[in-house]
């Protein structure tokens, strides 16, 4: 890979890892503790969603980030040709 290939890469690999943390934030932050009241509001398989977002929702969206970041990397990897 020629530098301007390995800038690019970096490039594309920081912005994955930044969009994902911003998601990150909104989740753990935002929904699961700033908005709990709002959207305790909202049932959510019979409990309140604010609840449940602080108690299972948080961590299935994290789940879903690794496999997120694991499957985009692996795109990345591929069009960059960076196979080891």
């Amino acid at each position: 890979m020629d530098e301007h290939q390995r800038h690019s890469y970096w490039r594309a690999n920081t912005a994955l890892i930044r969009n994902l943390l911003i998601v990150w934030g909104l989740v753990s932050l935002v929904f699961s503790i700033l908005l709990v009241q709002p959207l305790n509001n909202v049932r959510f398989f019979g409990v309140p969603l604010g609840f449940w977002m602080a108690q299972q929702g948080s961590i299935v969206i994290f789940v879903g980030l690794i496999f997120i970041y694991a499957f985009q990397m692996d795109k990345l990897d591929r069009k960059y040709n960076n196979k080891k």
